[in-house]
């Protein structure tokens, strides 16, 4: 049999990655860059995606469920026989990329700023040998949030990611760079509080946020969260939020552009 030709490549974390030059069953462990991948015309060559892979719905559902971003089923991917796995450094466990890259080639992104997601659409769209479109979505993204209005003047946030026990979105996560690119100022972004702290109400309350964000993911806060957090939390506006808006960093963030105006625009009115 002829020999398939390879390209070498250096992922987000800086890790050489030998993989086909057009890879032709890829298996995607991450929501946001299994979407990519769909938009970017892989529906018949993505071969597996996680659980929480959704969008766009009548795409995924057609391709094979290898298990939740922690939690991947490996005799489902052996099944599969992937040439090409696409993972990031947050989302999936370390222990579980290294079991994979023994077998299959594994690329990986890290994504932490806008700047870092641009990146990775470009890079996953030579990758896969769909550059073009790639770099043309890239460039929709970026042209369209950078039109994006910021928060006048910035407002302090909150962002939450979880209940029982709170849980916030920190500093260096791609949530806090979203939050001020929209020109909001994670009060939790210290250093010293890691990426996701963990917070209490009297937390919450002394660091005096003006806005309180609940969002949609991890967990799926609703209207009687917001409620019961608004009485403990009443020198505060909190709002549920979109969180795919805020975290997913592939094709969505074309849809987040508007999103973010609409909601920008409705803090601004918070402040008449």
């Amino acid at each position: 049999m002829p020999s398939v030709p390879t390209q070498v490549v250096v992922d987000q974390m800086g890790r050489t990655v030998v993989a086909p030059v057009w890879p032709q069953r890829v298996v995607s462990l991450v929501p946001s860059q299994t979407e990519l991948l769909l938009d970017l015309g892989l529906g018949d060559r993505l071969v597996g995606r996680t659980r929480f892979c959704v969008h766009p719905a009548d795409q995924v559902s057609r391709v094979a469920v290898v298990g939740g971003t922690k939690q991947i089923n490996f005799a489902t991917v052996e099944r599969l026989q992937p040439d090409l796995i696409v993972g990031n450094k947050e989302e999936n466990e370390r222990e579980t990329i290294l079991r994979l890259a023994e077998r299959y080639p594994v690329w990986l992104s890290d994504v932490v700023t806008l700047d870092d997601a641009l990146a990775m659409i470009r890079q996953v769209g030579r990758l896969v040998g769909e550059a073009e479109r790639a770099d043309a979505l890239a460039e929709e993204v970026a042209q369209r949030l950078a039109a994006l209005p910021r928060v006048q003047p910035p407002r302090r946030v909150a962002y939450l990611i979880w209940r029982k026990p709170w849980m916030a979105a920190g500093g260096h996560t791609f949530i806090n760079s979203m939050l001020a690119h929209c020109g909001l100022v994670n009060v939790f972004a210290g250093p010293e509080l890691g990426r996701y702290p963990q917070v209490s109400l009297e937390a919450l309350a002394a660091a005096q946020p003006e806005l309180v964000f609940l969002s949609s993911e991890p967990y799926s806060f609703r209207e009687r969260h917001r409620l019961e957090l608004q009485a403990a939390l009443p020198a505060s506006t909190v709002m549920l939020v979109d969180g795919e808006m805020f975290s997913w960093y592939g094709s969505r963030l074309r849809l987040a552009a508007d999103y973010l105006a609409r909601l920008v625009a409705e803090i601004g009115a918070l402040q008449r």
